[in-house]
């Protein structure tokens, strides 16, 4: 393993997230083990754009220094990089500076945009390392004044304060493998009566020092139902609240082949997290959303009866008519479906649920899986295989928690499964929708012939007081 030092710069465009994104794809290959604090600096004499925003990184990797260069550019790209013209603003720029001890770049000491940050976790690398035009960025300007821990002018409390739609960068392992998404957090916290409100920028600092946290591990970072646990415990404790949810959507894709075809593609997925935290702990969820068809079992049940008239009046025989029906498939009308499932586990750690196997549950639960790209013979195949397995959007339901049932039978009582569907209608007005939530205990009761109800949600099954979490 090679001990690398690196320089990562950004003048264009989200300046912080574009640093974060590339520090992201380099634990692909790479693990990251110290990041500087953020400094701001002036382009060079001549240079285009705004000013910079600078860090330093140390890393551990397998890659040897001309590999590693290559490596750098590959992720400047993936990130965004386009111009390689000297001077040029960039979305990002990523310079190796130490290797083994060994100073690579020899213009170091006049490049104080990266002398500086690195001086900060390698001093003997940059001794005496400063620059006025270098400045370090505080999180934030201090004052005396704090109106939100002031007390408000009605003593209430609120349920949920915090923030929502925050869109972040996030590497997550899907598949078995590490890639970087786009996710979208929602953060709230309780707040109690005495304190007119809670400090809304610190809820970005938290995802900003959680993710920094992570990429400084040595091993790789942990998923998603780990990552929004971290930062509802953070909440917890930075906010001084007595409870915390927090939630992450990111879209994934997965590889797929059409069923006929053959034809490679990526279907894009949702992958879902959610965490509470209180005094009492964590708990934790993960869970998928996916699209496909079904196809309406009761037209096509009223189809199939005025045929077999049709066919009888047409001299066909009554067995005739019915072998005739059971053959082929019947008209009937469909519509575009979306699974949701959601996995509560006590003890994450030791079970490994994997997205692509919920994906899985959630496509085959609906008449028929759907697909971005379909040649004449794949549309076939799709139409054909939804029409001789038609589905309400409450078999579809049902068929979602069977699998997982089945699938995690291994698992304890006390897990908390989700299943819903709605079903975007094509000759109705409305959208059809069936939802059904539970711990393993309960459904295993009632497929026993019992009839348990009320039944738990993940408001309980999580420990919060919100009927709806996050919603």
């Amino acid at each position: 393993m090679h001990d690398v030092f690196i320089g990562i710069g950004s003048n264009l465009g989200d300046r912080q997230a574009n640093i974060l994104a590339a520090l992201q794809r380099l634990r692909r290959r790479a693990d990251v083990v110290a990041v500087s604090a953020f400094y701001a600096s002036q382009p060079l004499e001549g240079a285009d754009g705004p000013a910079f925003l600078n860090v330093a990184a140390r890393l551990r990797t397998a890659l040897d220094g001309a590999a590693f260069e290559r490596f750098a550019r590959e992720v400047e790209a993936l990130v965004g990089r386009g111009s390689t013209r000297r001077l040029a603003a960039r979305v990002i720029d990523i310079d190796l500076l130490v290797i083994d001890g060994t100073i690579v770049q020899p213009e170091l000491p006049k490049r104080p945009y990266n002398a500086v940050p690195l001086a900060e976790i390698a001093p003997e690398f940059a001794l005496g390392a400063s620059d006025s035009a270098v400045r370090r960025l505080d999180r934030s300007l201090h004052f005396v004044a704090d109106r939100q821990d002031e007390s408000p002018e009605v003593r209430l409390s609120l349920n949920r304060v915090g923030v929502s739609r925050v869109r972040r960068t996030v590497r997550l392992a899907i598949d078995g493998r590490d890639r970087v998404y786009s996710g979208e957090f929602t953060m709230v916290a309780d707040l109690p009566p005495e304190r007119a409100g809670v400090h809304m920028s610190r809820f970005s600092e938290i995802l900003e020092e959680t993710t920094l946290e992570v990429l400084a591990r040595e091993r790789t970072p942990d998923r998603i139902e780990r990552l929004v646990e971290a930062i509802a415990a953070e909440i917890v404790r930075s906010q001084r609240a007595v409870r915390a949810d927090v939630r992450l959507r990111a879209d994934f894709s997965l590889e797929r082949w059409t069923p006929v075809s053959g034809k490679r593609a990526e279907e894009t997925y949702t992958l879902v997290g959610i965490a509470h935290a209180d005094a009492e702990g964590t708990r934790r969820a993960v869970g998928v959303e996916a699209e496909g068809m079904t196809a309406c079992p009761c037209a096509q049940g009223m189809v199939r009866e005025h045929s077999l008239r049709e066919l009888r009046e047409a001299g066909f025989s009554e067995s005739d008519a019915r072998r005739a029906l059971d053959a082929l498939p019947v008209a009937t009308h469909n519509q575009r479906g979306r699974g949701t499932l959601l996995l509560g586990i006590e003890d994450a750690s030791e079970v490994d649920v994997r997205a692509e196997d919920l994906v899985e549950i959630v496509e085959s639960s609906m008449s028929s899986e759907t697909y971005d790209l379909l040649k004449r013979p794949d549309e076939f195949f799709v139409v054909n295989k939804a029409h001789h397995n038609p589905k309400f959007v409450e078999d579809v339901v049902r068929g979602i928690l069977a699998a997982t049932l089945d699938m995690y039978r291994d698992l304890p009582a006390a897990t908390f499964v989700s299943a819903s569907q709605v079903n975007y209608e094509s000759i109705h007005k409305h959208d059809a929708f069936a939802e059904a939530y539970g711990t393993f205990g309960e459904f295993r009761e009632e497929l026993r012939g019992g009839y348990v109800m009320p039944k738990t949600d993940l408001a309980t099954w999580l420990g919060t007081r919100y009927s709806t979490v996050l919603a």
